[in-house]
């Protein structure tokens, strides 16, 4: 995750129109509505305001104008931003009248509005500062991160900027021993596994992205600096924060409750989240053993399938799994494996007209750099919406270099050729990267800015099926033409992998609720991510301490999964032979990553026009 430079919505709706790009003609009709026009103002009067005050924040977004500086993360100066919040959502419905608002305006208002409110409830019911040493890794080795891999700034001046951010750094760290009371221990020992990465960062990483060396380069002085700086904030972390870092994790069921309210934003509450999970976990369970009683045979033949109760069904599905599991990549090659499933992928795209793909083409697939690593296989990593000409990253990460060949295997069994292919759909094409592609180019500037979590991960999962539903991993027309045949394992394969990725999604819904807001022990949850889930156990390890790390967003796949599915139900049902896909696709894309919850208004008003 450019100055704003006086842009207005009638340039950026110009500029799209000009590269082919689909743009919603009332969305450029929002212009000329006076009250639209005091919305868009304002808010970009509070966000100027709060682009000073939070450097690192306009740096994600991408105005590059405070690149030198990094925020006041001071409890004086986080007193007085949850003032500047307050004051601003008290202010909004004075200065803005809604009901002379276009409903598109009102949208971006309402979007606006709660976006305060969660901020707010965040900032008073929530301690990240004194509780999650996390937090200050950001403004440690993000904030210098990005300025070397999306600023579109010439180099001398992200250098010379990198320079002066770094100049901060030593305060940081200094807060952070003062304000850090007494954090949960699972926050502590990923904070301590993400600083030696930025350690590892500050003495040759930084270097080899700004593409110079550390004694000609003015970068080197001030990393070295950072370097004693960290190597003492580690020396903090370990012996003196770890022995005391005893803090509960746990959210509590009423702050839960409230917390997944804002975060989905989607009208369902926390009881009827779970309940809605266990049903679909129990649906997905069933059809994973319809495809491994299938696959048994091609698998296991000659061996009796196991009986067909409730454990031998678990048994069956986690043999087969296990068995496709040893179709591997190796550690080093993990990288070039995922360049060639995106070329594979981005093609079916196109032949199957899913949507159309973003063009140009701005996705680099890189290693994830070590700082970033600890909680995720890969992520996308988007270019920020305020730099047009920024390009996004699909990182994916190899089994770290200290791990032994039996967590390495375990790893690479996890994430086999086959799963591969899942999490590109999910991270890249069409899920994340395309999606957010799109959202940069909405009319909407608050909707570019102000961003809903539930829609991008919602859609992401419900790409994985739809993607195999259209015929991905099948034979082209052509290659049948020719002769050629399905091959029965590939798919059942490929099918039980995205099931198997999709139960995930499920089942994070059920560990989010369960781990906050019960007493749900580490061994309960382990056994519903591994007997449940068929997952490994250091894919279920990881996913337990993220948990415990997070609240409520990993509730946000499969909310937002249901609310893609449904929808789509709906409205095809509705247009039956006129309905198109990649129109459709198109449609829901062209909003912005807003809540869910407007989609269905949106969508229909936008396919009574031309594609």
């Amino acid at each position: 995750m450019h100055a704003l430079r006086g842009m207005i919505l009638g340039m950026i709706a110009l500029m799209m129109l000009n590269i082919g790009w689909p743009v919603e003609p009332s969305a450029l009709s929002n212009q000329g509505g006076s009250e639209d026009d005091k919305l868009l103002a304002y808010f970009k009067e509070f966000l100027e305001q709060e682009f000073r005050h939070r450097p690192l924040t306009a740096t994600r977004l991408g105005d590059h104008r405070f690149d030198d500086r990094l925020d006041d993360i001071s409890a004086e100066a986080r007193r007085e931003h949850l003032q500047r919040l307050q004051r601003t959502l008290a202010d909004l419905r004075k200065r803005i009248d809604y009901g002379k608002l276009t409903r598109a305006g009102q949208i971006d208002l309402e979007i606006f509005e709660h976006d305060l409110k969660r901020s707010i409830w965040l900032m008073t019911n929530t301690n990240p500062f004194e509780e999650d040493p996390r937090v200050y890794n950001d403004y440690i080795t993000e904030s210098v991160y990005l300025l070397l891999t999306q600023s579109t700034e010439p180099k001398a001046v992200n250098v010379r900027n990198c320079v002066a951010r770094m100049a901060h750094i030593p305060r940081i760290v200094a807060e952070a021993k003062k304000t850090l009371k007494n954090p949960p221990r699972v926050h502590t020992e990923t904070a301590i596994r993400q600083n030696r990465g930025a350690i590892a960062f500050y003495s040759g990483d930084i270097f080899r992205l700004a593409d110079e060396t550390p004694q000609l380069s003015e970068l080197g002085r001030a990393a070295a600096k950072v370097v004693e700086t960290l190597k003492d904030y580690q020396h903090f972390l370990e012996n003196d924060l770890l022995p005391r870092a005893n803090g509960n994790w746990r959210l509590g069921r009423d702050k839960f409750v409230q917390k997944l309210d804002l975060e989905l934003n989607a009208g369902v509450s926390a009881d009827e989240v779970l309940r809605d999970a266990e049903v679909e976990a129990e649906r997905v369970e069933r059809e994973m053993y319809v495809i491994s009683r299938q696959l048994w045979g091609l698998l296991f033949f000659g061996k009796p399938l196991p009986p067909d109760d409730p454990e031998g069904r678990r048994l069956t599905i986690a043999q087969v799994l296990a068995e496709l599991s040893k179709e591997h990549g190796k550690p080093e090659e993990l990288v070039a494996d995922v360049r060639k499933i995106v070329d594979e992928v981005r093609d079916f795209i196109r032949r199957a007209d899913i949507l159309r793909l973003p063009e140009p083409d701005t996705c680099e697939i890189i290693e994830m750099p070590e700082f970033q690593r600890g909680n995720s296989t890969a992520y996308l990593n988007p270019a920020p919406p305020l730099d047009l000409k920024a390009r996004s990253y699909y990182a994916v990460s190899p089994p770290p270099a200290d791990w032994d060949p039996r967590r390495v295997r375990s790893y690479l069994e996890e994430y086999n050729r086959y799963m591969l292919k899942i999490l590109t759909i999910h991270e890249a094409y069409p899920g994340h990267y395309v999606q957010l592609d799109y959202s940069n180019r909405c009319p909407s500037f608050i909707r570019r800015v102000l961003s809903s979590g539930i829609f991008a991960e919602g859609w992401a999962v419900y790409t994985e099926q739809m993607m195999l539903d259209q015929g991905y991993g099948l034979p082209t027309p052509q290659q049948l033409r020719q002769g050629q045949t399905a091959d029965v394992k590939e798919v059942l394969a490929l099918r039980l992998h995205q099931l198997k990725f999709y139960l995930r999604a499920v089942l994070n819904a059920i560990l989010d609720h369960k781990m906050h807001c019960t007493d749900f022990t580490d061994e309960q949850a382990m056994d519903l991510l591994v007997r449940r889930g068929f997952q490994s156990e250091g894919e279920a390890v990881g996913k337990l301490i993220r948990a415990k790390q997070s609240s409520c967003q990993l509730s946000t796949y499969f909310v937002g999964r249901m609310a893609f599915y449904r929808l789509r139900q709906s409205v095809q049902r509705e247009l039956g032979d006129q309905f198109d896909l990649g129109r459709y696709h198109e449609a829901v894309l062209a909003h912005g990553t807003l809540p869910v919850k407007y989609l269905p208004e949106l969508v229909r008003e936008r396919l009574k026009q031309p594609r």
